[in-house]
């Protein structure tokens, strides 16, 4: 008989009670998912036991996307079902971009709901759940243009890797963004500050860390740029890995990729947003660079780093996207050859500038559908090629989980390529030299081989 021992503290007579439990459910991007550490990290402080289910947790969060309106509705439908694992006092919350966004609306459309926090106001979860208890309600939406949570330890529970802010907030206005009025302007913790927090995950045992940032490479603290983040950070004792996201194709100075070329730990893979082929539409949805220009960045990138994947995110469907427009964004996926790219439909974020396009601009959902899955199609054809072009290399991974059947381990290259390797390969958090066996055309079976490979810095190209 198995036997379950509550977390307990002590009152103020000296008596043994329960400490608090929390419970929280993240949606959306890495961004959310190292807020929820934060919040973890805030809440364990005060006492607060974080528990990984919500069935009778005295505290329910749901720290919300609202990058899409599916992502938000889905939510109002979690929060429904959420009720069930509720106790007669459980205290039920929405954090994060969605709460930013609604704000008080969450309190109307789910009642049992006490408080609405978004992203600059979890220094207050503690004060605003005490009183809740009592009864009351709160929305807690105003942005805090110094707030980097350097006073809080984040709670994390990823694996292999750290999720590291560097920067909050956004200054590009692209026409179909919800991002500058969910989380404000662009704002930069201090290089001292984000390396200090990359030692401390040293010392957690962690050897990966991923920078986070909505225009991540335009960081910029007053004293020092991107360029120097990425050397700061890769020579901390101890990092193997360096992984960034998301860049903007404009703040790829010369400086960033000399950084990524020549120091060892940078990881040779870029997430690089292109959202349309078309320099009309790129236009259209105020991107700030053209076809041109992006494909000039992509050149500059893989004449410095040799073997650099890049991966991308692509909208069909804008307001007036047409059908050469759309066939720009086929043809530049041919000519650029990505890896892999997060392929989305267009959806209308209420109080983005793309509310006051044309209503005739509209683009019809079969049309949508159609250009949709051609797109998928051909971005999924081209990283198969890609794939089936590596097998019988030898290349190092990080094992990082026990694969779905849980009869493989799943690991990550440095390309951020999928390998699964055999379960007695290694344990999770452990590196292994591996060859490419096989592929489905998105993940590859690798093997465990004898000789290890050392990345060395890679010489600056002549751009």
């Amino acid at each position: 008989m198995s036997t379950t021992i509550e977390p307990r503290a002590e009152d103020d007579t000296g008596v043994s009670v329960p400490k608090p439990t929390v419970y929280i459910e993240t949606y959306g991007c890495q961004m959310n998912v190292a807020d929820s550490e934060l919040m973890y990290g805030k809440l364990a402080a005060y006492g607060y036991q974080p528990v990984d289910a919500p069935d009778g947790a005295d505290v329910i969060l749901v720290n919300t996307c609202a990058i899409r309106e599916n992502a938000e509705t889905r939510v109002i439908g979690r929060l429904g079902e959420l009720r069930r694992f509720m106790k007669p006092d459980t205290i039920v919350g929405v954090t994060g971009c969605m709460a930013q966004r609604l704000g008080s609306r969450v309190l109307d459309q789910a009642r049992h709901v006490s408080l609405v926090v978004g992203p600059d106001g979890y220094q207050a979860l503690p004060a605003l759940l005490e009183g809740a208890r009592k009864g009351e309600k709160f929305t807690a939406t105003d942005f805090d243009l110094e707030e980097h949570y350097e006073d809080v330890v984040a709670r994390r529970f990823e694996g292999v890797k750290a999720w590291i802010p560097v920067q909050r907030g956004c200054d590009y206005r692209c026409t179909y963004c919800i991002v500058p009025f969910t989380r404000g302007p662009e704002r930069s913790r201090k290089l001292g500050d984000v390396v200090r927090e990359v030692q401390q995950v040293v010392e957690q045992g962690l050897s990966e860390v991923v920078l986070l940032g909505q225009t991540v490479n335009s960081y910029n603290d007053g004293t020092h740029d991107f360029a120097e983040l990425l050397r700061a950070v890769g020579s901390v004792d101890g990092i193997r890995r360096v992984r960034y996201t998301s860049p903007h194709p404009n703040d790829f100075s010369d400086r960033v990729i000399e950084a990524m070329a020549t120091t060892p730990t940078v990881c040779e893979h870029i997430h690089l947003p292109m959202q349309s082929g078309s320099t009309s539409m790129l236009k259209r949805m105020l991107r700030r660079y053209t076809r041109e220009e992006y494909l000039e960045c992509v050149a500059r990138m893989r004449a410095a780093i040799p073997g650099l994947a890049l991966t991308t995110d692509i909208i069909v469907g804008f307001p007036g996207e047409t059908e050469a427009e759309f066939e720009d964004t086929l043809a530049l996926c041919r000519e650029v050859r990505f890896d892999d790219a997060f392929m989305f439909k267009f959806s209308l974020r209420e109080g983005t500038p793309a509310t006051r396009m044309p209503p005739e601009w509209t683009i019809p959902d079969d049309v949508v559908a159609r250009r949709f899955d051609r797109l998928v199609t051909t971005v999924r054809g081209i990283s198969r090629e890609n794939n089936l072009g590596r097998l019988g290399d030898t290349l190092e991974v990080l094992i990082e989980k026990v694969a779905r059947d849980g009869a493989l381990l799943q690991a990550r290259s440095r390309d951020f390529k999928t390998v699964m390797v055999p379960a007695d390969a290694g344990k999770i958090g452990d590196y292994l030299t591996v060859t490419l066996t096989g592929t489905t055309g998105a993940t590859f079976t690798g093997t465990p081989v004898s000789d290890r490979k050392e990345r060395t810095p890679l010489p600056m190209a002549t751009l």
